[in-house]
Parts: structure tokens; sequence; C-alpha cells
């Protein structure tokens, strides 16, 4: 088990935490620890939660490993990630994040549905309309 401090940081901090938090699924130390120490497990050291792709994943609709892109014509910008085995999403930079949107949100500096604007290469179609089809099949 590892040992455990308190530290006191002040608000500025902890609003920063909470921005490159997953909202519902990081604690602080979470972040800190990934930030820090580049650090994919929790903070029990135990293997991290499947991300949000992991459904589509076992429905055999995407595979890890597989390329995700959004293109922004107007900015001539393109951005590409990866799906891990796990499910996330992970970026060139290293940076994984459970959930699309947050994951192109840190590409693209703005709030966007990373849901139904990343396009899963392989397939060409929207991480949304894979969504809709793997909820399809659990409900058959």
């Amino acid at each position: 088990m590892r040992g455990k401090r308190t530290i006191e940081i002040d608000a500025e901090v902890f609003a920063y935490l909470q921005r490159h938090g997953e909202p519902l699924v990081d604690t602080p130390n979470d972040v800190l620890r990934r930030l820090l120490l580049g650090d994919t497990e929790s903070s029990a050291g135990e293997a991290r939660q499947p991300g949000a792709l992991m459904f589509i994943l076992e429905a055999g609709l995407v595979a890890p490993g597989d390329r995700l892109r959004h293109h922004q014509p107007r900015l001539k910008r393109t951005h590409e990630s990866v799906i891990t085995p796990d499910g996330w999403v992970e970026l060139p930079d290293g940076r994984v994040f459970a959930q699309p949107s947050p994951a192109l949100k840190a590409q693209t500096g703005v709030d966007i549905n990373g849901w139904g604007q990343y396009i899963h290469l392989a397939s060409g179609r929207r991480l949304q309309d894979l969504r809709e089809e793997a909820a399809g099949r659990r409900q058959s």
C-alpha cells in the first residue's frame, strides 16, 4: 500500500486539476499522477477502468490501434488519435482520455462533440454511428 500524505492547494491549482481531469472519473490525485508522473494507473495501483469506446471494441466495430480523425477545413487542420486496447482515446503526444469529446477538446482547444466529429478511418464512419450500432446490437 502506498503511503498517503496531505497537501494543501489553493483554489487556482484546484481549478487547474479540475480542468485537466475527466469529470466523474478522476480524483485530483489521479490528475496529479498523470501530469507529474505520466501514470496511467489509478491511485490504488490498479489498471484504469475501460474507456467509453470499449463496448464498440467488444462489438467488433473497431479494433485497438484504429485511427480516429477530425478535420477542421476552415483552419486547415487535421487531428488524429488512436483507440487503445482498453477503449480510451490516445493522442499523438501520449495523453489518453476515457471519452472522445475531452480528447478532441485537447486537440482543438474548444468544446466539441468527439462522438459526432471523430471519423473512424478504417470504416469511414462517425464514432456516434458506431456507438449507435453497438448499442443496437446490445439490445438484440
